[in-house]
């Protein structure tokens, strides 16, 4: 399970967007980070909820879990704090997606003719 767990500085920087923390009374942060973890399996191994391995817990317990941080809303605030503070260490610039106009690609210019035309106006 370890190569798809979450970093330290990934956690780090989603930690404070999610419900409950370490500590206080009423549901706290004790298993966020598994829980995420968990959430994260699923699609890296195209999962159902059923295959969920034991050691993120009972599948239903998750399941029930995800369904109650989507309906309120947690994903997506996760989602739109996380857009506003991109991570560039993958930032590619593709030169093949720029147009450029045809006389700069080194385009042969000029009009052309057809060849009876042409050899009318030599």
């Amino acid at each position: 399970m370890s190569r798809r767990s979450l970093t330290d500085e990934q956690w780090n920087r989603i930690e404070a967007y999610l419900p409950g923390r370490v500590g206080t009374p009423g549901r706290s942060g004790v298993d966020n980070r598994l829980f995420v973890d968990a959430i994260l399996w699923m699609p890296a191994n195209a999962a159902h909820w059923r295959d969920l391995p034991a050691t993120f817990g009972k599948w239903t317990a998750v399941h029930a879990r995800f369904r109650r941080w989507s309906h309120a809303g947690v994903w997506e605030r996760l989602f739109h704090a996380l857009a506003d503070t991109p991570d560039f260490e993958y930032v590619l610039i593709d030169s093949t997606i720029s147009k450029v106009h045809a006389d700069a690609a080194g385009a042969k210019g000029g009009l052309k003719l057809p060849a009876s035309v042409a050899r009318a106006v030599d």
